[in-house]
């Protein structure tokens, strides 16, 4: 499939480092207003190899097995099957939670490891915290050698701090990529695309393809993590390349049809609207949908956020004018050669 007639596609390879960071109070508001981003406490993936320079090595090693064919293990290492229990925010259109844990397993058969999984999924963009405490508590229950989650808002960071006290199950931190400084000397594995250097990429896209002189939008996900990370920093990066203005921002609880609905406020509050920078998958293709209805794709462009099915579709199409894309199968790979190494006492090679 060429995709070139329609728009330049920005490739983001994995990045596998810390994550986490002190995330925005959880709101079910959409408000439309400019948001300024405020500085929290976590620490880039960059800064933390300049406080841990040992981890340089490290890291670039296990990028390495991550990039090779599996090593099986010998079976007289295992007792008993690794439990692993994933409390997934997968419950959207796009499918980044799906296909990490597809490759997941593939990888621990390929590694030969004998496993048993327990996977919890709720909806996304904090919109589900009720369900997902019940999760929780469920997944806890069964005792898991490791915990798969991730932090977006602000009751995520409160269940990680209890887990990380009782020092079981060892926890796994996905779609993050700074660490929270408060952690620092127990902290949890992290593994995930870095949101910054994706946002970059797509923040050059645009500060190259439009004019300063028409303004755009910014459709947030939730308040936390995500919006912190791709959608403050993306503003900061707009502001600091002089940019074009921005007319207003939502926050879309990560919701197809918030996001359809602020397209439409954005529209009528501004006509002359250039693009719409999208936070992920649902947010984008609900902008697409009241553009669509408006007849406005061929003036309005909009940006996805990962790189998956739907957007690939929505590009050949030519409905979606650019996207960076995370190589998803990287991402399970790595978790199961996190607990490969494990297995084999070698937990030296495996980076935080």
């Amino acid at each position: 499939m060429d995709l070139n007639r329609y728009s330049t596609m920005l490739l983001l390879f994995i990045v596998l480092f810390l994550t986490a960071c002190q995330p925005a109070e959880e709101t079910d508001e959409v408000q439309l207003t400019v948001i300024q981003a405020t500085p929290d406490k976590y620490i880039i993936a960059e800064e933390y190899l300049q406080l841990h320079p040992e981890e340089k090595k490290i890291s670039s090693r296990f990028s390495e097995i991550v990039l090779q064919d599996a090593v099986p293990v010998p079976s007289s290492i295992q007792e008993k099957p690794v439990i692993i229990a994933f409390v997934y925010p997968s419950k959207q259109i796009s499918d980044y939670w799906v296909r990490s844990l597809r490759s997941f397993k593939k990888r621990m058969d390929e590694l030969h490891i004998s496993y048993k999984i327990y996977d919890f999924f709720s909806k996304s963009g904090g919109i589900d915290i009720p369900k997902q405490e019940e999760q929780l508590k469920d997944a806890l229950a069964l005792d898991p050698d490791y915990l798969v989650f991730t932090l977006d808002v602000s009751l995520h960071r409160k269940r990680i701090e209890q887990i990380l006290a009782k020092k079981r199950p060892q926890l796994i931190l996905q779609n993050i990529t700074t660490p929270l400084s408060i952690w620092e000397g127990k902290q949890p594995f992290y593994v995930g695309f870095d949101h910054a250097i994706g946002t970059r990429m797509l923040a050059d896209y645009f500060l190259k393809e439009s004019t300063p002189d028409r303004p755009y939008g910014l459709l947030y996900y939730s308040k936390g993590y995500v919006s912190a990370m791709r959608g403050d920093t993306f503003l900061n990066y707009m502001q600091e390349g002089n940019g074009p203005p921005l007319a207003g921002s939502f926050y879309t609880d990560g919701k197809r049809e918030k996001a359809y609905q602020a397209t439409l406020s954005l529209t009528a509050a501004s006509k002359d609207l250039q693009f719409l920078y999208a936070c992920s998958t649902d947010v984008a293709l609900g902008a697409l949908d009241a553009l669509k209805e408006q007849n406005l794709l061929d003036t309005v462009k909009v940006n996805g956020w990962g790189g998956g099915s739907a957007e690939l579709e929505a590009l050949a199409r030519g409905d979606l004018e650019v996207t960076v894309m995370r190589m998803n199968d990287d991402n399970g790979v790595a978790m199961a050669e996190i607990i490969r190494l494990q297995l084999l006492d070698r937990n030296d090679e495996v980076p935080t």
